[in-house]
């Protein structure tokens, strides 16, 4: 072997380990956003304000994961008469802040608030992110914190938004009784699948053999393996009603997942598709069509009051200028 060729393997291998490396850093602890950059969105989006947080009436809880961790979180007690709560868990990179936009939308529907910080983000504690594998049983720490704490009759919604998203629907499959619906915003289906879009179209990268290399960093040094973290398998034993929610413009977790989860759920499930919507922003994109949507679902789950049914429109049409609804079904 000549000196010029073994330099040019040496300089592949190099080239081969940074890129496995920078993608399980990107994956699992990517750089978190800070809570300048987080309140400069929700300004700019006209969905909450740094002025409303500080002055918002809320109370800083703490508990530990199964694992040892501290997680951090918020409670805000609109109605101490109320028994029904809402636990909304935030995406990759960001925090709870960013699940203040939809304190008002809960709270118009009576709703007492529970804000969490998933583990590695905000003041939570944690090394890795791990898709909702560990997170799920953080979701279910949470829930048994709020019923020892608030009485065993309170009625609990989920609402996670992208991670967040897929981690209430990870939690699906080990979910507590007095949860009584699950509103799962660009959440994606399979994170196999996920990793796969994504190293194709964000990173032009080519999965194989990254993917396989970084799985096995995965299972080493994060506990967990990309098959074991599907959303998909989470729903499909699932008779608790769930609404979708997705834009049609993200590429960052493709549209057709929520898709993939509404055709693969059984039961109750809705599905709303907001028109020129990127990741993460529906809300702010069609502030009214989410909230009725929301609360819909949370009428007809807790069965409060009867509310007219939506008009099925076909998920092939969802691309017109108005965002489209698939109604609760069975």
């Amino acid at each position: 072997m000549t000196i010029y060729l073994m330099i040019t393997l040496l300089a592949i291998a190099a080239i081969g380990s940074g890129i496995v490396a920078f993608a399980f850093q990107q994956l699992t602890h990517m750089k978190l956003q800070s809570t300048y950059h987080l309140f400069q969105y929700l300004e700019k989006s006209g969905v909450y304000s740094r002025e409303r947080f500080d002055c918002l009436k809320k109370q800083e809880v703490d508990i530990l994961s199964e694992d040892g961790l501290r997680l951090c979180g918020y409670v805000i007690e609109t109605d101490p008469s109320s028994k029904q709560w809402v636990i909304i868990v935030h995406g990759y990179t960001v925090s709870m802040l960013i699940s203040t936009q939809y304190i008002d939308l809960f709270q118009r529907e009576g709703f007492n608030i529970l804000l969490i910080d998933q583990r590695r983000h905000g003041n939570s504690q944690g090394k890795y992110t791990t898709y909702g594998f560990y997170e799920k049983y953080d979701v279910a720490a949470w829930v048994r914190w709020l019923l020892h704490n608030y009485g065993t009759d309170c009625s609990i919604g989920l609402h996670g938004q992208s991670l967040g998203g897929a981690t209430v629907l990870e939690y699906l499959s080990i979910a507590h009784s007095n949860i009584k619906f699950v509103i799962a915003d660009c959440p994606f289906s399979d994170l196999t699948q996920l990793l796969h879009h994504q190293a194709r179209t964000i990173y032009k990268l080519p999965p194989y053999p990254l993917l396989p290399i970084v799985n096995k960093l995965l299972k080493r040094k994060a506990g967990f393996t990309m098959e074991q973290v599907s959303p998909l398998q989470a729903v499909e034993h699932c008779h608790l009603p769930v609404l979708f929610i997705h834009g049609t413009k993200d590429n960052y977790v493709p549209t057709y997942m929520s898709e993939q989860l509404y055709k693969r759920k059984p039961g109750q499930r809705s599905l709303l598709l907001v028109d020129g919507a990127i990741h993460g922003n529906a809300y702010a994109v069609a502030p009214k069509e989410y909230s009725e949507a929301v609360r819909i679902l949370i009428h007809q789950a807790l069965k409060e009051e009867a509310v007219p049914a939506l008009t099925t429109i076909p998920i092939e049409f969802t691309t017109s200028t108005e965002p489209a609804v698939l109604p609760l079904s069975t």
